[in-house]
């Protein structure tokens, strides 16, 4: 009984430790010439990523688009190179991207960087990346789809009057409103990130900047 008791006592004050230890790794000092994980920063593209266009395991290319600098004052300056690939990629109706980055010029030669994207700052088409850094174009909204429709229904309606007055006016501007529907359906399918697009990145492991 006393064996059992002191064992249930050792197992409640080592869950009672586990806050405490956690709260410490977290404010361990940072190395010297490390950037710590969970710092975000912005890069520009400079490559255009389509996905109608591209395949897994592309390569691109992104610039700094600010100072990357560690707790010391160590930084890796605006401009320096990044290099990725595309993890996957998906066409269609719900296009999707996935980005991996590779590594990163410094003052001192290359990098791993071990990354995710967690914004498309100022590209309203594309949704708010999710936990994996996934980037997916949103779907066209009603106001779209009825303007769509709408400039669809003119142009049938003026070719349907040519060709039977009044009543086929009537029937073109029906089938020109489908048409400009289902036109919209299959033309606005793919995610595009032009070259210079920003992205918003996060460190997923400490980034350590050779200083010499």
């Amino acid at each position: 009984m006393i064996t059992l008791l002191s064992r249930l006592w050792c197992f409640a004050f080592l869950l009672a430790a586990l806050p405490l230890a956690a709260e410490e790794s977290s404010n361990a000092p940072v190395p010297p010439h490390t950037i710590p994980e969970g710092t975000t920063f912005l890069m520009r593209l400079e490559d255009r990523l389509d996905t109608n266009r591209l395949q897994q395991g592309k390569r691109f290319k992104a610039k700094l688009a600010e100072d990357l600098a560690a707790p010391d004052g160590t930084l890796i300056p605006r401009g320096k190179k990044v290099k990725g690939h595309v993890s996957a990629v998906e066409n269609g109706f719900h296009a999707r991207l996935l980005l991996s980055f590779d590594e990163i010029e410094t003052n001192h030669g290359w990098v791993p960087l071990i990354a995710t994207v967690t914004g498309v700052p100022g590209e309203h088409g594309v949704k708010p990346p999710d936990e994996e850094g996934e980037i997916e174009r949103r779907g066209m909204n009603k106001r779209h789809e009825v303007e769509r429709a709408g400039a669809g229904a003119g142009v049938g309606a003026i070719g349907g009057a040519v060709a039977g007055g009044g009543r086929g006016a009537a029937i073109g501007a029906g089938i020109g409103a489908a048409a400009g529907a289902v036109s919209g359906f299959f033309m606005d399918r793919n995610l595009r990130l032009d070259k210079g697009t920003t992205l918003e990145v996060r460190l997923d492991h400490p980034l350590q900047v050779p200083w010499r």
